[in-house]
């Protein structure tokens, strides 16, 4: 990472002319690492609750492979199946009815390698690899948790907006999406395809609930929803039983299951979320969507008028629509800012010029002059962010392409 960040440096030299530093808290030589979503702005709430969410395991728990054995998920504890269902009921964002299938992962990125096995495995294996396509700006990963284990089954086909194969396919829907937050719909709309849609931030504190998805997979994560990354928890809302049955089959030849230890931890969290969101006492305090927003909401607050100010990049505007979990008009404020250079430079190479790591718009299938900024950081590193984009300040020259 130092070896690369010193080669961008070098490369971006004289980018800025006119450059104001504002004071920092922090060292001016410090690099900060905007590239990675880690959800590090949530340990301050979840530190309030104490021993809230403790949980305490035995040394004689937990010790066979099987949660319910009966169970077409045999690793799915039941704690944490009623979690899920409860904490979508409570919140309004996915159907989670009797006829919808749960299958746990070691994270979203292990259940969409499992789900594109089990949406290809029924094709004829003598035929060329089901195309798998996403819309441009599209999840930075997808191409290359698609290619990653060079399946036979599938192949990453790149920007939906330019798939023009005939046959089957499979298209993966962000919604919201990652890297840019807009609100996500299939694009190739074709017979013979199949749709993943990855929710991983269709959450109360980055977007308006205006509906329960209803989809036929639906792909959700613990990291992003509370903020508990190194879990390593996440989930699929499925239709088809034969479908989530060979998503088990993914994970039990893969990995034999799910840490029963961190299935209880995030069912011990989902629950109390759900208990504080349907608490209605008067002297209530927040509940942990609500803090979310009111956080999130502030920094996007910041974030703009620190853009506003400098001149040198624009953001996406992002309409208001009624949020009915908060229950009143809010505005999105998603978990990561596509911040475009207006000059046309190399955006991510412009910021590591002022030692800020991001990841540039290539990654996502689109020009260098878009760049992903996590919002999700420390209040430390945010507030040095803001700090040193308000330098930016003057035109930009020679380029940094």
């Amino acid at each position: 990472m130092v070896v690369g960040f010193e080669k961008a440096v070098s490369a971006t030299k004289s980018v800025v002319t006119s450059a104001k530093k504002a004071p920092t808290t922090l060292s001016s030589d410090r690099v900060i690492n905007f590239a990675r979503g880690d959800p590090t702005m949530y340990e301050s709430y979840w530190r309030q609750m104490g021993e809230k969410c403790t949980v305490v395991i035995s040394g004689h728990n937990l010790m066979s492979y099987f949660s319910n054995a009966g169970h077409f998920c045999w690793f799915l504890m039941p704690e944490l199946d009623r979690a899920i269902r409860r904490l979508h009921c409570v919140v309004g964002n996915a159907v989670v009815d009797d006829d919808r299938y749960i299958v746990v992962g070691n994270g979203s990125t292990q259940l969409f390698q499992a789900v594109l096995y089990a949406l290809s495995s029924s094709y004829d294996p003598d035929t060329e690899p089901l195309s798998v396509v996403a819309a441009a700006p599209f999840y930075s990963s997808y191409p290359e948790e698609t290619e990653f284990l060079r399946s036979g089954l599938y192949k990453w086909a790149g920007d939906a907006y330019s798939f023009d194969k005939d046959g089957a396919y499979i298209e993966v829907v962000t919604s919201p999406n990652n890297p840019d937050g807009a609100i996500r719909e299939a694009v190739v709309n074709r017979d013979g395809g199949k749709l993943i849609h990855d929710l991983a931030y269709y959450w109360p504190q980055y977007t308006p609930i205006t509906g329960k998805a209803d989809n036929d997979i639906m792909l959700f994560t613990f990291s992003k929803a509370t903020g508990h990354a190194g879990s390593r928890i996440g989930w699929a809302i499925v239709k088809d039983i034969e479908v989530a049955t060979k998503m088990v089959k993914f994970m039990e030849l893969s990995s034999i299951g799910v840490s029963k230890e961190s299935q209880l931890r995030a069912a011990k969290i989902l629950e109390m979320i759900s208990d504080d969101c349907q608490n209605s006492a008067p002297d209530k305090e927040e509940n942990f969507f609500e803090y979310g927003l009111r956080l999130m909401s502030d920094r996007w607050e910041k974030l703009r008028e620190v853009v506003k100010r400098n001149g040198v990049f624009s953001l996406p505007k992002y309409p208001q629509d009624y949020c009915n979990f908060i229950g009143k008009y809010t505005d999105p404020s998603p978990a990561f800012a596509w911040l475009k250079s207006k000059d046309g430079l190399n955006c991510d190479n412009l910021l590591r010029e002022l030692k800020i790591v991001t990841r540039g718009g290539t990654n996502f299938g689109v020009d260098s002059n878009y760049t992903r900024i996590s919002m999700l950081s420390p209040d430390e590193e945010f507030n040095l962010l803001l700090e040193r984009l308000s330098a930016i300040q003057g035109t930009i020259i020679n380029g940094n392409n």
